[in-house]
């Protein structure tokens, strides 16, 4: 099974404090010490590289191709973005967001992409285009990527930021009772750490969905147009065992409302006001029904206890 956390489409660059190189001189193939933009070089439009010229940087070069207005992004911040990628040397672009008509959504230092992006999208202004040239050590290294980047290859993307937000580490809603004993429990610890979550024992499973406040926040209502950034601890109810939880890696995960595969999730979270904490019992029939899934078994009824700390 795809883990919960990744239900998105993955592009290629998940597969796997800035210092400036030598600035070089500028040409018609190169600017700022970086494969000039010979096309779309403004925000927002579909850029296209020049080769680079010469011997690349030896340290992550980050350009600012021009300044956006917006806050800066600091470690776990979500930025999405648009991006195109090259090899210094090719004159191709290996992966590029543009096309697809979707952002790519990144948490920043969260060690999800190659340490290039990491690096350098930290402390960048949300609205700005930047352009990244990242050498081997903080891309794919010796061991290349695919047919597309040879090992020891030197990566250059030129990166919109179009959208950013702050997550906090936990919710901080006010705290709702949890009366239904034939319910599961859970937690109300607002410390960033492992909710828990108890599922009755001897208990029926209900044949609807639940969502249930556990901690009611007040912010706005999740629309299905929104790219939610959740934390989850995810159960099967009749063995009331974890088959995923993101608390194991400290990590938030950004969901797409009109992307996710699992009826149970959006259903359960649409209306829901962001930093709230929720129950969600999701039956069979609105999560993976007759099939198996990894270490969920056929006709599951699955139970969450599920953070909205942001939208975007």
């Amino acid at each position: 099974m795809r883990r919960l956390a990744g239900l998105l489409v993955v592009p290629l660059l998940l597969l796997s404090t800035a210092a400036c190189g030598d600035s070089g001189s500028d040409s018609a193939q190169m600017k700022n010490g970086a494969p000039a933009i010979t096309k779309g070089a403004e925000f927002g439009e579909k850029p296209t590289l020049a080769t680079g010229k010469g011997t690349p940087p030896k340290d992550l070069k980050v350009v600012t191709i021009s300044e956006g207005k917006g806050p800066v992004l600091k470690k776990g911040d979500i930025a999405q973005v648009n991006y195109l990628g090259q090899v210094w040397d090719g004159k191709e672009p290996f992966d590029q967001s543009f096309d697809r008509g979707q952002t790519f959504d990144v948490t920043i230092g969260a060690g999800a992409v190659i340490k290039g992006w990491d690096q350098g999208l930290e402390g960048q202004k949300v609205g700005s285009r930047i352009e990244l040239v990242i050498p081997p050590e903080l891309g794919y290294g010796a061991q290349g990527s695919g047919e597309k980047i040879k090992p020891n290859a030197t990566l250059v993307f030129v990166v919109d930021i179009v959208k950013g937000a702050s997550v906090p580490a936990s919710a901080t809603g006010k705290e709702v009772a949890q009366d239904n004993k034939d319910l599961p429990k859970v937690g109300t610890n607002t410390d960033g750490k492992e909710v828990s979550v108890a599922v009755p024992k001897d208990v029926a499973a209900p044949a609807k969905l639940v969502s249930n406040y556990v901690l009611e926040g007040d912010g706005a209502a999740v629309k299905d147009t929104d790219t939610v950034v959740v934390k989850f601890h995810g159960k099967t109810w009749a063995d009331d065992k974890t088959f995923e939880s993101t608390y194991t890696s400290d990590a938030t995960v950004p969901w797409a409302m009109d992307q996710l595969a699992v009826k149970g999730l959006k259903d359960g979270m649409l209306g829901k006001k962001v930093g709230s904490r929720i129950l969600l019992v999701i039956p069979p029939d609105m999560a993976f029904g007759d099939e198996e899934k990894g270490s969920i078994p056929a006709k599951s009824t699955l139970v969450f206890s599920l953070d909205i700390l942001a939208v975007m």
